[in-house]
This record gives C-alpha cells, structure tokens and sequence, in this order.
C-alpha cells in the first residue's frame, strides 16, 4: 500500500522549511541529562503540608518528587499545596495530597519527548530516572527553555572548520551518479541510544556542506522513523540514507509485525504503543505526521507478513546544493 505524494502534489516550501527552528532542531539534539535540575529538595510522605509549604516558598520551587527509603513514591506540586489550603488542611501529611502515579522520564531521552508530555498534559514537571530507574533530577519547561538558550548561545567552531573540509566531497569526485550510502543499525527497545542514528546523519550533512534547514528536515524525520523502529517492531530495522547532490533518499524497514491500517496509522495522535513505553513518554503517534511534515515525498508500506518499509526523500534545489559554507556557517548561529 502507497501513501504519501508525488514530488507534483508535495513540495516543502521555503516557508515550511523555515517553520523548523534551530530551536526545534536542538530539542531532538539536547538530552534530558543536559538542561535537566540535578539538585533536588525531596520531600517524605510523612511531612505536614504547611513545612512543605515554608520550604516552597524559601526555595522558590512549585513542586518536590516524593522518596521513601530512595525510591520515588510521588510528587506534590503548588496546586496540591493550594488544595490543602482551601481545606485549611495543613497539618495533614503529604501522603494526603501527593500525586502516586507519576510519570517518569529517563536522562537519557532528547529534549524533545519531555516536551511532548508537557504539551499532551497538564503536568510542570517531570522526575528523571537513569538507566536503573533511579531518580536523578526533575525537568520543567524553565529548564528546558534555559537549556535550549544556552546551546543556542554556543558557538560550534571545530565543527565550521570540519564543514570547510568536508564540504568539497561532491565538487572533488567525478562520475556520472555521485552518492555517499550511511547505514545504521536500529534495535527494538533500545531508548538508551535513541536519536543517535538521527544525530550522526544530521552531522554528516552539515559537515558536507548541507544548507541547515535540510539537515533539520533529515534529523527531524530520521529521528521520527528511529524511534518508531525501536517501539513497535519485533526486532528492530535498518535506517539508510543516500546523499547526492540533487536529492536525499532516506529509508527505514523492518521485518516486522507491520502496520494493519496505514491510513489510521497517519492520524495525528493515533498510536499503538504498550502502555509500558507511553510510561517511558513516548508512543504519542505524531511521528508519522512529523515526518511528512519535513520531506517532499514520502512512501510507506506494510505487511503484517513482511513488515515495514518507508521511502523518504527530500529534493534539493540549487540553493540546497552542498556549497556557499561560508554563509551555511553564518546560518547556523542563528
């Protein structure tokens, strides 16, 4: 089965392309471990609200994870706070008014899946856990918008000189049909290295010379097509893109167990996700909808049989073309 369009009926126009930011960029590019609060003030179910209150209020926090022995039981918030007020309800412990079933997410997922949380619930903070599911710092949208203004202010100097070097791949080599083949390796549950693929793809073609929105455009649907390989197939796929100096050609398969319904799979928010990986924060079924978002032309097909295919490609047009790197450099920076 074929969805998608035609290069005819589907074209990213410079005004779409524009609507993926550095900022957006950075949110698949930042990890949670990097703009995430470390130092944690925890509270104990045991504690009365009105202490909870006075250590809120001094340290100027709106919400604590709850510990007992180490372990995260909850998290009390300022609207728990409020609700003991209304109550003249003070005195009571936290374990009254603490929120236990708590979402979590890992230190090692990017920026971006926290901010899909935020964005599908009403929740201002996320605990973080490790690989161990150890609590290791809290996440708010204040630390995601200073993490993403710090690396916006960062200046990536050795990478604009790699870029120089690289950027002659194409003009260097003759033949008639020029292509770089990058190849990744994508496993079923593997959270832990989520994005890398993604990542590395986006840095190869920067270092070649790519006009910046082109490389988001591939990061962002590349990390899409990643993370769908990780969560819903038997045992992961394989993640290919072909770069050549008119187009690139991304594609991602697996063996399986397929897609049973390709035109409800493509509905924003439409997802088949165990409840165990939406617990992780993902799952949220707006991975299909970005990807064609971000590419000129896409083909997707499934079988319960023989599993997944998706052919993507993204058309360069001559100002697209791996050249003019001293004025990519100057883009980047923005």
């Amino acid at each position: 089965m074929d969805t998608g369009s035609s290069p005819k009926e589907r074209v990213v126009t410079d005004q779409d392309a524009q609507n993926i930011t550095r900022v957006e960029e950075l949110a698949y590019e930042l990890k949670i471990s990097q703009v995430m609060t470390r130092e944690i003030r925890s509270l104990t179910p045991d504690m009365n609200m009105g202490d909870v209150l006075d250590i809120f209020r001094s340290q100027r926090v709106s919400g604590a994870p709850v510990l007992v022995n180490g372990e995260l039981a909850g998290i009390l918030s300022i609207e728990d706070i409020i609700r003991a007020l209304r109550a003249v309800d003070l005195a009571s412990p936290v374990s009254k008014y603490m929120s236990s079933q708590v979402m979590t997410i890992h230190d090692y997922d990017p920026v971006i899946e926290a901010l899909k949380v935020f964005v599908k619930s009403n929740y201002g903070r996320l605990p973080v856990v490790d690989e161990n599911n150890k609590l290791v710092g809290i996440i708010t949208k204040g630390d995601i918008t200073r993490g993403l203004l710090n690396a916006l202010q960062h200046v990536y100097h050795e990478e604009e000189v790699i870029r120089y070097r690289a950027s002659h791949l194409f003009e260097d080599i003759i033949s008639d049909r020029t292509s770089l083949i990058l190849r990744y390796r994508i496993k079923h549950g593997d959270f832990t290295h989520g994005g890398n693929a993604s990542a590395n793809i986006k840095r190869a073609l920067l270092r070649l010379g790519a006009n910046p929105q082109i490389a988001r455009r591939c990061g962002i649907a590349i990390y899409e097509a990643e993370m769908n390989l990780i969560i819903h197939t038997n045992n992961g796929g394989t993640i290919r893109v072909e770069i050549e100096p008119h187009q690139i050609s991304l594609e991602a398969y697996d063996d399986g167990p397929g897609i049973p319904n390709i035109q409800l799979a493509m509905q924003p928010g439409y997802s088949t996700a165990s409840e165990e990986v939406r617990e992780k924060g993902f799952g949220a079924g707006m991975g299909l909808v970005n990807i064609k978002r971000c590419v000129d032309d896409m083909r997707l097909e499934s079988s319960t049989i023989s599993g997944t295919n998706l052919r993507l490609k993204i058309f360069l047009r001559e100002k697209d073309a791996f050249a003019d790197v001293s004025q990519q450099g100057k883009e980047t920076k923005k």
